[in-house]
């Protein structure tokens, strides 16, 4: 009862103000070939308004035929991708009301081989930072699967954000030595500006190649160029895998997506690095890309966010590889709205969503064999 009464902003979820429903609108105005799953896009930015319209930012796949899956990743080639993040480019798109966008084209195209990125440029995100704009992504130099997932943070910058961009040769943060908890993968590089700094958090899968185990880490660093230094107490999120925060009031909260023991929580740490679950949803975007009015403003007072982008990954046709696709979600997560509609607990599906979730053939012969032990012991 302590807890209930303490540890939230509200007795009831519907006086929480970092509890939420999610609601989901499918995007006008891009075309994925009749989803045929040669194109992809998925992993968007944080939105930004800028000239007057909305930015996003996110990966982009255009190949000649789907992935062929990373435990073929042997048999990927310069052409034929492993996974739906290989062979990637880093795109934009650009809207007036974030539910139709406009394709704009190619942000962040591959380097040429050996540099950072000469594989597959992915998962990015946006800082501004003195009138000027920085994309933060992960580079791979090998097509993922092949042993791993090892690609560290690359940044490009550029006075527009229409570019044209600049590549900053190599790494920008690295992967930890031998035996730490992030010597595996830095991926989802998110930055947000506090206390003069820029802060990047990022996830990490521990404990390959056995059940992996996801966790956010937090570099910090003076200049968007570094060096960053990573936080003593890393990793300071223990759940998650895409990463997405937002300032809030003093602090800032992070939508913790799948993975974990704690994960679909809305977590918060009024010091920025000291996370603890604020709310428990359902529906969670997966990789969302808020709109995040305050993410550069040094704010001491953050206000929140009502909606963004996200993907889908099971956008495949039947019988072929799944490719993603990008949505917008609306939630209520802000001090500036007062949305009833979003704080009601219990969603009801129609029952072909549960029914849909069958039993397997292994489970389905488990149990039939335990039937038929049971009989015979009677």
């Amino acid at each position: 009862m302590k807890r209930s009464f303490e540890n939230y902003s509200g007795v009831h979820p519907a006086d929480n103000e970092l509890y939420t429903q999610f609601k989901y609108t499918e995007l006008k105005g891009l075309d994925y070939k009749e989803h045929d799953g040669t194109i992809s896009r998925r992993d968007p930015s944080k939105v930004i308004f800028e000239n007057g319209k909305y930015y996003v930012w996110y990966t982009y796949r255009n190949t000649i035929t789907p992935p062929i899956g990373a435990k073929r990743a042997a048999e990927s080639t310069d052409s034929i991708p492993s996974t739906d993040w290989d062979l990637s480019e880093i795109w934009y798109a650009t809207s007036d009301d974030g539910f139709t966008w406009e394709e704009q084209g190619v942000a962040i195209p591959r380097p040429p081989k050996p540099e950072v990125g000469w594989r597959s440029v992915s998962t990015t995100d946006i800082l501004k930072w003195k009138e000027k704009y920085y994309l933060y992504y992960q580079g791979f130099m090998e097509a993922s699967g092949k042993s791993g997932d090892y690609c560290p943070v690359a940044m490009s910058y550029a006075d527009s954000p229409n570019g044209p961009w600049t590549p900053v040769k190599g790494a920008v943060i690295e992967n930890g030595p031998e035996g730490s908890w992030d010597q595996y993968a830095i991926h989802d590089p998110y930055p947000l500006v506090h206390d003069g700094k820029i802060y990047i958090y990022y996830k990490s899968a521990f404990n390959r190649p056995g059940n992996v185990w996801v966790a956010g880490g937090l570099a910090i660093a003076e200049n968007p160029l570094g060096p960053f230094k990573k936080h003593p107490l890393n990793p300071v999120l223990n759940s998650g895998h895409e990463v997405s925060l937002f300032p809030f009031r003093e602090g800032v909260a992070a939508i913790t997506v799948k993975d974990g023991n704690e994960h679909f929580t809305i977590q918060y740490a009024k010091d920025w690095v000291n996370f603890e679950i604020a709310s428990i949803c359902e529906l969670v975007p997966i990789a969302p890309g808020p709109f995040v009015p305050d993410a550069f403003t040094d704010t001491k007072n953050g206000r929140g966010i009502s909606w963004g982008l996200s993907h889908f990954i099971n956008a495949g046709q039947s019988g072929k590889n799944s490719h993603s696709i990008l949505a917008r979600f609306d939630c209520d997560l802000s001090l500036d709205i007062d949305d009833p509609a979003m704080k009601t607990t219990g969603i009801y599906h129609d029952l072909s969503v549960y029914f849909k979730q069958g039993l397997n053939k292994n489970q389905l012969d488990r149990i039939t064999k335990e039937n038929r032990l049971r009989q015979h012991t009677n």
